[in-house]
């Protein structure tokens, strides 16, 4: 059975849509402090560059066979441009990829040695996208949609500017006219905008702080609570709520369920609500099946 499903991944286009950025990395060694300031002295030996925010859920989907195509704005630079080309080269399609002279790639850049993290420099856009801008971007996107319709759209809000209220409702809107699967992992700002997906993938601290509900047990009880509170703001199909070391809830008014957590020693958990949301879209798309979704989006 898990032999055909993953079989059947790559019958799959899954379109993601959000902000997409570049992880740099500079590694180097320090063996003394800074005569000018008390700051230590950073010899770069090596920079590495990634594929960060929702690039990197499109690349949890390519790696799992997926066909992916990411829409998203970066901006007219060297970064922009490295980002496409990283992209390219595993296998995600780019043409959703529109770059603007009005905003820059957001660039997150980490010095590290010793295997510390020293400092962290980020050079980005936040504001949304202005009007005209937003236009563009959603006829363009839309036009992507209806030459190559995808199974399912994942929205992957970082507070960047890209997902502003007018792009979520319009691409929300033809998605639901055309049958199509939609998932979101939302960011605080636009919470309550994502109305009618259908799945919706908050982390209980987002949830609660949204919902003001921050002595809710986490219990089936208590999380089912929490499900129509989401319900009755959205209106969308199926709640899944990763929980940290708690694990995982699902309901859609129905089913519901915690799965408990797959314990692991684990040194940095950068980017697992990418994976979270990753499987479950895709073997959603692939399935159907609610239970099954969230098992293995738990796992992974």
């Amino acid at each position: 059975m898990i032999h055909q499903l993953f079989s059947s991944f790559k019958e799959q286009h899954i379109a993601v849509v959000g902000d997409i950025m570049l992880d740099t990395y500079w590694w180097g060694h320090t063996d003394r402090i800074s005569p000018e300031a008390p700051v230590p002295v950073v010899a770069l030996q090596n920079v590495e560059y990634r594929i960060g925010g929702a690039g990197n859920v499109a690349l949890n989907l390519a790696a799992l066979g997926a066909q992916v195509s990411m829409h998203s704005v970066t901006g007219d630079d060297d970064d922009g441009l490295r980002l496409e080309s990283m992209m390219h080269e595993r296998g995600i399609n780019t043409k959703g990829v529109w770059r603007s002279d009005e905003r820059e790639t957001t660039n997150k850049i980490r010095v590290i040695s010793r295997s510390q993290h020293l400092l962290r420099l980020d050079k980005e856009t936040t504001h949304d996208l202005a009007p005209d801008a937003e236009e563009r971007f959603i006829h363009k996107t839309i036009a992507l949609f209806e030459a190559e319709p995808p199974a399912a759209v994942i929205f992957e809000d970082y507070n960047k500017g890209l997902l502003t209220p007018k792009v979520i409702d319009a691409l929300i809107a033809w998605c639901v006219a055309h049958n199509i699967i939609t998932a979101v992992d939302p960011k605080r700002k636009n919470f309550f905008n994502y109305k009618g997906v259908t799945i919706f993938k908050p982390n209980l601290k987002e949830t609660k702080e949204a919902l003001n509900l921050l002595e809710m047990p986490v219990t089936k009880a208590g999380m089912t609570q929490v499900h129509d509170a989401l319900h009755k703001e959205l209106h969308h199909s199926t709640s899944l709520i990763t929980l940290s070391e708690k694990g995982m809830f699902y309901s859609n008014g129905l089913q519901a369920d915690i799965l408990p957590a797959h314990i692991r020693s684990i040194a940095d958990v950068s980017g697992a609500g990418d994976t979270v949301i990753a499987v479950a879209t895709l073997v959603f798309a692939a399935t159907g099946n609610l239970h099954l979704m969230a098992e293995i989006a738990n796992l992974a």
